[in-house]
């Protein structure tokens, strides 16, 4: 006799939430876009076109965005692809004419500038450079002539990597304050909940500017300090919150049997915080985590869009959307907001795949 199980009745919840979460289309689209982001900003020095953070070149200012051809102007067909040739024909409007006579063969996987693969490995390979002189800015150039493109790869490893690092702090720290709140309570919930009301009061973005400049705003900091210094501030700003939410949780943990039982039978206080409590919090950890992180995103881009954050000649998306601020470049150069546009298409993946997430792993589905 043939014995048929529905599947789904032998699934542990956690698997259950994985196969709500991959029938999630919108998660899915989020989780999707969000590995193509980060895949290029782990990548950002292999994909760049030219040295992003380097002096540039003037005479390319604000240079029109250009792609590779594989025909030319007689219907021809050209394998590798060229670019056209371009000049400056007006200093005044900024102004380029294509010059067809003028192509530059296209190379994939030449040589360009050389550059440290993860910080590491020394190499000067590059998926896409073009022979001589000749130039290609898929999204233009900026002021100073430095492609847009390679730009916006290399700070998006500030932006986005702000995100990861930063939510591992708040999560670190609401966890510790609030377990600690929560399952003790007496004077160290009192005195935790005040500081964190404390930080509550004030409002975040004046708290940023305030931290940022008393941190040494005119001192000599590297941008390996400046990118610490606004990790470490952000950290500090959005752990309060979720310590709050976790002391709650943790309030109603203690009390169920499984904890009692652990504490009867003598098991430790961290015992019985890290192996019976704190573990029945990491669902809405995980969640809230992943719709946290373009908060941190969009305080990296506020804190370098006012100034107070990463400084030239470095990158970040915020940095670079400082110089859309100019109503004439918002007319005439509509390719730098180029970094405006990455900054919505992250938040909104993080959002999409935040409320995927908060679906899956909701306890009231079936």
């Amino acid at each position: 006799m043939n014995e048929t199980q529905p599947p789904q009745k032998n699934l542990s919840p956690l698997r259950l939430s994985i196969q709500r979460l991959l029938r999630n289309g919108t998660a899915m689209t989020g989780l999707g876009i969000l590995g193509v982001l980060y895949f290029l900003a782990l990548f950002a020095q292999f994909f760049a076109l030219s040295d992003p953070i380097g002096l540039g070149n003037l005479d390319s200012s604000y240079r029109p965005p250009n792609w590779m051809h594989v025909f030319d102007e007689e219907g021809d067909f050209h394998w590798p692809p060229f670019v056209y040739g371009a000049e400056l024909v007006d200093l005044d409007d900024l102004s380029y004419e294509i010059i067809p006579d003028e192509k530059y063969s296209v190379q994939f996987f030449g040589r360009g500038y050389p550059y440290k693969l993860w910080f590491l490995f020394p190499t000067d390979r590059h998926f896409v450079q073009v022979e001589g002189d000749g130039e290609l800015h898929p999204l233009g150039c900026d002021k100073y002539g430095r492609d847009v493109w390679s730009r916006l790869l290399v700070g998006g490893q500030i932006s986005l990597s702000v995100g990861l690092i930063g939510i591992f702090i708040t999560l670190s720290l609401g966890t510790f304050f609030g377990g600690i709140a929560g399952y003790f309570g007496g004077w160290a919930d009192t005195l935790l909940m005040r500081w964190v009301e404390l930080i509550l009061s004030i409002p975040g973005l004046y708290l940023i500017l305030a931290m940022r400049s008393t941190f040494g705003k005119d001192t000599d900091l590297s941008s390996a300090q400046i990118y610490l210094l606004i990790v470490a501030i952000l950290g500090f700003i959005y752990w309060a919150g979720l310590s709050r939410v976790i002391r709650g949780m943790v309030l109603s943990l203690k009390e169920r049997e499984h904890v009692l039982a652990a504490r009867v039978i003598g098991a430790s206080h961290l015992r019985v915080l890290m192996r019976h409590i704190l573990p029945g919090t990491f669902t809405y950890l995980i969640v809230a985590g992943t719709i946290m992180v373009p908060g941190y995103i969009l305080g990296e881009v506020a804190l370098s869009f006012l100034g107070v954050g990463i400084e030239e000649p470095n990158a970040s998306w915020g940095l670079m959307l400082r110089e859309a601020q100019d109503i004439d470049v918002l007319e005439n150069q509509k390719w730098i907001l180029a970094s405006g546009v990455s900054i919505f298409i992250t938040v909104f993946a993080f959002n999409f795949l935040g409320d995927g997430l908060r679906d899956a792993f909701d306890p009231r589905k079936d």
